[in-house]
């Protein structure tokens, strides 16, 4: 009797079983950041292609963003005023503004993909890819739309736990960190207050949600400053806990939306391509490969587009590829085969097409999807090849 009293009282029941889930569930989702290697992938990735795009661009930046650019200030300016888009290159206007943000927006990308202060980098990078974007949106492609995107939800990640200098220093943060604080926040009272900055920095916008670029800034300001002092004065407190505990939460968040980011831009690019008649038809391919535009090697695209079996099978193969994506996420294997795929894909993509931003764009975003193992197992072998050099004479 009494070992049939101790199997029932260990029965558990449907509702405590749902119960216990929901309650590990949440334990993990506030008391750990979630898929910590895949946002470090992110964040290298995508300071890697701005930094790149940047540098690639540099000779021509005062003809695409500057002073020489066909798409005048003025007109700029106009656009500006009727879709509220935040750019600081008219606060002042001229050149030597225009060189200073380009050129910080190149410090901010590498600041970003080392992983150095990423609290105010990702910021400083945001603002940048913003500003320089926004100044002539008729230029870019689908790969700047990511960018512009990830540059916002890289902020609310915690994307430096892991391979970044941030890591390395961990709690052997000096002064430094407290003075670059007060230097940006006095940066930011100045552009606040200051009228050249115009309707740029304010506290309500006129589109959804109806709050302006001001109180992001102040808050992300104001939330770095509380983290560091509780850092110093109460690091094991009760609040400090709650600060955790709701940065992995916002993290979390930012992760999950990178993701369903991600899955939106393949199923809409396939559905759409679904309807094309020169995707049903299998011959969509055929005229990027005969434009001068997208043919950087005009002998390796007149090789791909000569024969019309590969254009049929690269056509109709980036169709089932972007519209069985989503579903694929629902078998671990499949997704990972499909992902690797896609990855080699865009290669081909930068390389045929010569859309080298667009590809390592998507390459970037796609790494949100990658195994955690995967990226230890190259993580360890980046270690050993690098420790085997230095022993090297």
């Amino acid at each position: 009797m009494q070992a049939a009293a101790e199997a029932a009282s260990r029965r558990v029941g449907p509702a405590e079983t749902v119960a216990r889930a929901l309650g590990k569930a949440l334990g993990a989702f506030t008391g750990r950041v979630l898929g910590a290697h895949q946002a470090a992938v992110v964040r290298i990735g995508f300071g890697l292609v701005w930094l790149a795009y940047l540098l690639r661009e540099w000779p021509n930046r005062r003809v695409l963003y500057g002073d020489r650019s066909p798409w005048a200030m003025d007109l700029a300016e106009r656009l500006l005023a009727d879709n509220g888009a935040f750019t600081v290159l008219p606060w002042f206007g001229g050149r030597a503004w225009f060189e200073l943000v380009y050129h910080l927006g190149m410090l901010a990308a590498l600041a970003v993909l080392l992983g150095w202060r990423t609290r105010a980098s990702t910021v400083l990078f945001l603002v940048t890819v913003l500003s320089l974007q926004n100044r002539d949106v008729f230029l870019g492609d689908g790969g700047d739309n990511v960018v512009h995107l990830m540059a916002v939800y890289l902020v609310f990640t915690r994307c430096a736990e892991v391979w970044s200098l941030d890591a390395r220093r961990a709690r052997a943060d000096g002064p430094g960190g407290v003075v670059l604080w007060a230097v940006l926040g006095a940066v930011l009272a100045l552009c606040q207050l200051g009228e050249f900055s115009g309707e740029t920095l304010t506290w309500t916008s006129r589109t959804f949600p109806y709050v302006g670029w001001s109180p992001l800034f102040w808050g992300l300001w104001a939330v770095a400053g509380l983290w560091w002092t509780l850092r110093r004065l109460r690091p094991e407190g009760e609040l400090r806990a709650v600060l955790d505990a709701l940065a992995n939460m916002v993290h979390n968040c930012a992760m999950l939306v990178i993701a369903v980011e991600v899955v939106l831009i393949y199923a809409t690019a396939g559905w759409y391509k679904v309807q094309g008649s020169r995707w049903q038809d299998g011959s969509a391919l055929y005229y990027p490969l005969h434009l001068d535009y997208f043919t950087p090697w005009p002998w390796l695209s007149g090789l791909v587009g000569s024969a019309l079996l590969p254009v049929f099978l690269l056509s109709y193969g980036t169709v089932i590829l972007q519209v069985a994506f989503p579903f694929t996420l629902l078998n671990r294997r499949v997704k990972n085969v499909l992902l690797a795929v896609m990855m080699v894909e865009h290669v081909g993509i930068a390389v045929v097409l010569g859309l080298p931003v667009f590809s390592l764009a998507m390459i970037a975003a796609d790494s949100v999807f990658l195994p955690t193992g995967l990226l230890l197992w190259v993580a360890a072998r980046a270690g050993r090849l690098r420790r085997a050099r230095r022993r090297s004479p």
